[in-house]
């Protein structure tokens, strides 16, 4: 019997893709698959769309906006998966996504993520005559800094082959059940406190420390509508801006180890610099993200006590994933 594949999109004034997204995940060639749908308090059509789908989704409308981290955790709790698949409302998927996905998966009791090949897509969500990448995993820099493989560059076949990455961008990732059991905190996938931005690369953290591998298969294709990319931070919303520095802190404080701190110390410290410096003279709205951190920071200590005691990587291992090359084929 085929594994029970849990789908997860939380919303947040998500209309101008929405419908799309759904009809393209409905038109699947896997079972079995369950719906869960997570409305954040839109103010656009998005509950009025919603509406429709109820009959084939589980559809909760929340009073207020949790955030990406808080709404896919309800969503998550409420779903019954082996696997769980979360997936942004702006991702339209090919018909065999999802089984591919799984098949990858499930070669290996050891992988606990799996990545598809995200495509890049313009917001007339038509799939473009020239493939870019989106993302096909995520790296990590010794700076710290996380990024997606391959993001803005075109399809050349480079990225063509099965092989481990770092972790798998939040927009469209699967996880497998035991997987989001062994690395949860107190019931918790995705840590709250994040609300939104890095959630996805502090869960891949985490589960690289516990064990777990994150495998990339260029068979599951899709396609994505990314407003968010480093080099257009000025046009994102401030809010999300400062949750982008407040989590830059807490997914360290939580994550990181002594070795790999003092290995990369200057990059690190350089890097930190580099933002305090551009909160200070000019992202002033980003100032809130420290006192946010220092309000965050026993809950996240308590949180790495309980990451750490549970800790099953070595050092030389977690270390190598910190390159200034994109890791791959591990």
């Amino acid at each position: 019997m085929a594994s029970l594949v849990s789908v997860t999109i939380v919303t947040y004034n998500s209309a101008p893709f929405l419908r799309r997204c759904l009809e393209h995940l409905f038109a699947q060639n896997y079972a079995p698959v369950e719906v869960i749908l997570i409305d954040n308090a839109s103010t656009d059509d998005s509950p009025a769309i919603l509406r429709d789908f109820e009959s084939r989704a589980r559809v909760v409308y929340n009073q207020r906006n949790t955030g990406f981290a808080g709404g896919q955790n309800q969503a998550i709790g409420l779903s019954r998966g082996d696997w769980v698949l979360t997936l942004n409302p702006d991702v339209r998927l090919t018909p065999d996504f999802i089984s591919e996905l799984v098949t990858a998966g499930e070669a290996s009791s050891e992988i606990g993520s799996v990545s598809g090949k995200l495509l890049a897509m313009a917001a007339d969500f038509e799939i473009p005559k020239h493939p870019v990448f989106d993302s096909t995993g995520i790296f990590f820099t010794p700076s710290l800094r996380h990024f997606d493989r391959g993001s803005r560059t075109p399809d050349h076949g480079q990225y063509d082959r099965l092989e481990f990455v770092f972790g798998v961008t939040g927009a469209a990732a699967l996880y497998r059940r035991t997987m989001i059991d062994d690395v949860s905190i107190h019931g918790e996938f995705f840590d709250p406190a994040f609300f939104a931005y890095r959630e996805d690369a502090d869960v891949a953290w985490r589960a690289q420390l516990l064990g777990w591998k994150c495998i990339y298969t260029p068979r599951a294709v899709a396609y994505h509508v990314r407003s968010v990319l480093p080099e257009n931070r000025r046009s994102v919303a401030p809010l999300l801006n400062m949750h982008s520095v407040k989590n830059r802190f807490l997914m360290r404080i939580k994550n990181i180890t002594p070795g790999l701190y003092i290995r990369h110390f200057l990059p690190i410290t350089a890097r930190d610099c580099v933002v305090v410096a551009a909160c200070l003279l000019r992202e002033f709205s980003s100032l809130a993200a420290f006192p946010l951190v220092i309000r965050n920071l026993r809950r996240s200590w308590a949180k790495r006590r309980h990451i750490m005691q549970r800790r099953r990587a070595r050092n030389e291992y977690m270390a190598a994933w910190f390159s200034r090359q994109q890791i791959a084929g591990r």
